[in-house]
């Protein structure tokens, strides 16, 4: 049998389809301390907890065309950058069925989220707390301003665990962190970056003189405006040669 044939005569129905869904990870940096963009569930299952926003793939559609589809829909951001982050596969993560999510990841200025939440009610930037260190994994929680951690459905919670295993692995030798920061920065904004992710203090000369050694910063000649000490420089991002 050729392959016209055979595909031709192929019954779909011999396997069983999971469904598979897609959901958005979009974090930023918020006085100081990880924030990611979290939706209020009004419907079952897990009415009343929330959720990162997500939704499902359709059949003719690509994962990634997906994932900006419900950007725009529900994260209400039309241009944000997105990169896969990992496949969540358990086979009891979501009640109704089996559900395969692709979750992806972005990072984000503080200020682009700032129309998305006077649109949308039903979202909030809620604040993350990380009770471990480095890379060990494990728990994190979710706070709107000094309220108690928010429940979180199906295995989001799972999901905010590694994309910030994840950001703090690639933190000392890409320039991911830059996402966070506008096209000009003060070294003093991006200490405060690394330090929020890393949830530590760091010296301030050492910091300095490792980012400047690095390459990765200019200087653009131009000040800081509206401070009331000494201006600081502003410097902006200077990819790496072969960084996207």
């Amino acid at each position: 049998m050729d392959e016209a044939a055979f595909l031709d005569a192929y019954d779909a129905t011999t396997y069983e389809r999971p469904s598979v869904a897609v959901d958005l990870i979009l974090m930023s940096v918020v006085d100081g301390a990880p924030a990611v963009l979290l939706t209020r569930r009004d419907q079952p299952p897990f009415a009343g907890a929330w959720a990162l926003p997500g939704g499902f793939v359709g059949i003719g559609e690509s994962l990634d065309a997906a994932a900006h589809r419900i950007l725009a829909a529900k994260a209400r951001m039309a241009d944000a950058y997105v990169e896969q982050l990992y496949t969540f596969g358990a086979v009891e993560r979501d009640p109704r069925t089996r559900i395969i999510s692709v979750a992806y990841f972005a990072l984000l200025p503080a200020d682009r989220f700032v129309a998305a939440l006077t649109a949308a009610p039903e979202l909030a930037l809620a604040e993350l707390t990380v009770p471990w260190s480095g890379e060990a994994g494990g728990p994190v929680e979710a706070r709107i301003g000094e309220g108690d951690p928010l429940p979180l459905g199906f295995d989001h919670g799972a999901m905010l665990s590694l994309a910030v295993r994840r950001l703090r692995g690639k933190l000392d030798y890409s320039g991911i962190a830059f996402a966070l920061l506008p096209e000009r920065f003060t070294l003093r904004a991006l200490q405060d970056v690394y330090e929020a992710i890393l949830d530590t203090k760091l010296n301030k000369p050492a910091f300095r003189r490792r980012m400047l050694d690095r390459g990765w910063l200019e200087a653009t000649g131009e000040r800081e405006t509206g401070a009331s000490f000494r201006p600081a420089e502003l410097y902006q991002y200077r990819p790496p040669v072969g960084e996207a």
